[in-house]
């Protein structure tokens, strides 16, 4: 089957012993792509640096929530030029997390509608990380009206990304109307292993309503290790278990999804290459 990772951390600490084997064993599993998001400067530019080595991976930078009250305006100087790199794909991951609040409320949304503008300015889709505290949606309504505020359901978005998905939203997690309301949007939305925890089922219903052009699959390694895998370090493979899950709920075969997802992203990230900069 062919596959994608959408996200996969592998700039992290956890792979630096053994990214090589790593990505060597992804390849082998059928992964053809594979984007390498930063969460700060620092990781940014980590994930330039694997591009330069694996020429099948793409990367992403900016800055995380959980990161928006530690960057400087030397780490955002860093980011705003990596944005405009043909390397870059992507800005993110960025978004709001209103779960663990590692960064302050006003501070996550600045972060944001920075993110989002650069993500306007370059072309490049932004790659939205949204928690919310368990039964809690306050994170997920307030990121549908950033995004609305800063023009990704209307002109400025098919200005800066023609007929490409505005943004994605990284390992889906909500109730199942806030996934309407991105669907409605246009934009790409993502599945990683956190689809198989208790009380994301929302997700089984979403992911049935996601355009095929527009569905993903994610790992989100070294975190969210879907069932039957290491917890300890979650690896770019094993987003053939999630992918397995999106093909049962949709009910179409392996293959043909396989198919589907390498399309998706190639007409997500890799097909504005030429919009970019």
């Amino acid at each position: 089957m062919r596959l994608i990772d959408s996200h996969g951390h592998v700039n992290a600490d956890r792979f630096a012993d053994d990214v090589d084997l790593v990505l060597c064993g992804a390849r082998q599993a059928g992964i053809e792509r594979l984007l390498v998001p930063g969460w700060n400067a620092a990781s940014s530019e980590r994930a330039l640096a694997l591009v330069d080595r694996f020429d099948w991976l793409d990367a992403a930078v900016g800055i995380h929530p959980h990161d928006a009250a530690k960057a400087t305006e030397a780490d955002w100087a860093a980011v705003e030029t990596w944005a405009r790199d043909e390397r870059v794909l992507g800005i993110g991951e960025t978004g709001l997390d209103s779960d663990r609040m590692f960064s302050p409320w006003d501070t996550q949304l600045e972060n944001l509608r920075r993110n989002l503008a650069l993500a306007l300015a370059t072309g490049k889709p932004p790659i939205l990380h949204c928690r919310s505290r368990p039964g809690a949606r306050d994170a997920q309504d307030a990121l549908v009206e950033e995004l609305r505020s800063a023009g990704f359901d209307g002109e400025p978005a098919r200005t800066a990304f023609g007929d490409r998905p505005a943004a994605v939203i990284h390992s889906f997690s909500g109730p199942a109307d806030y996934g309407d309301e991105l669907i409605a949007m246009g934009l790409a939305i993502s599945f990683s292993g956190l689809v198989f925890r208790r009380g994301e089922e929302p997700s089984a219903e979403v992911v049935r309503r996601v355009p095929s052009e527009r569905l993903l699959v994610e790992t989100d390694a070294p975190f969210l290790s879907p069932p039957g895998t290491p917890r300890s370090r979650n690896l770019p493979q094993h987003v053939a278990v999630t992918a397995g899950w999106v093909a049962d709920r949709r009910g179409v075969p392996l293959e043909a999804l396989g198919d589907a997802l390498v399309a998706a992203y190639d007409a997500t990230f890799r097909s504005g290459r030429r919009q970019a900069g």
